[in-house]
């Protein structure tokens, strides 16, 4: 037999999305469970970060290592430094990756900061979402990701990782050039059989690629970031 209270809940009722004024005015039960959520959803959140920390970790320690290797001798082969493009480019997937679960812990943590504690501080603003209820119930239910993969590539590339590649860039043409002044830099580019205009085109064909990924215009999903805001908005709210 259906509860008929569960027919007549309304998530976007003003008793119901302002559930933050309760709280503050007395003890109740939903309360507690939700200080037991919250606490336990900011931990999951900080495991994932520091698992997309050790990712970009990893990257600088063989970009470091590759780029010490590369300049230590003029014999060593340039490509060592486009095999490092390909590592820290394989290393970009998997922050990526990690990176749209990490959203989805982030993402009911900001709702219950938005909708829950905020309202409970100060309620006359009332609440961001008026389902929010609704949304974090189906997302307990039937947990997804928000953020698509180009999203999440977008975000490491401008965050992380196009200064990474940018470096192995700048090191990868002035070895070709630099290190080879006796040698046309195009015949310098060449890996065995490989003509160095293959090589030069492919290589530009990528950076061009994780250029347009980082700054192709789409529609954010990922929440939690922090936002520009005017500061004579703060300014106002002191006085």
């Amino acid at each position: 037999m259906t509860d008929s209270s569960d027919d007549e809940f309304d998530p976007q009722a003003p008793d119901q999305r302002e559930i933050g004024r309760e709280m503050v005015d007395e003890s109740t039960g939903l309360g507690s469970v939700m200080a037991h959520a919250y606490r336990g959803e900011v931990d999951r959140v900080g495991t994932w970060r520091q698992r997309l920390d050790q990712a970009t970790t990893w990257s600088v320690t063989v970009l470091a290592a590759i780029l010490t290797w590369a300049f230590s001798s003029g014999d060593n082969p340039h490509y060592i430094l486009l095999i490092g493009v390909v590592v820290v480019a394989i290393f970009l997937g998997i922050e990526a990756r990690r990176y749209r679960d990490y959203d989805v812990f982030r993402s009911r943590v900001r709702l219950l900061q938005e909708n829950l504690f905020a309202n409970a501080l100060d309620p006359s603003d009332g609440v961001e979402s008026r389902d929010w209820r609704a949304q974090l119930s189906r997302d307990y239910r039937r947990p997804t990701r928000k953020v698509s993969v180009p999203e999440a590539l977008a975000n490491r590339l401008k965050r992380v990782y196009l200064a990474l590649l940018g470096v192995l860039l700048v090191a990868w043409a002035f070895r070709i050039t630099a290190f080879a002044p006796r040698e046309d830099w195009l015949t310098a580019a060449a890996i065995g059989t490989i003509p160095g205009v293959a090589v030069i085109g492919t290589v530009g064909a990528f950076y061009l690629a994780m250029v347009a990924i980082a700054f192709w215009p789409r529609e954010r999903h990922a929440k939690g970031e922090f936002r520009e805001g005017d500061p004579d908005e703060w300014k106002d709210l002191d006085e």
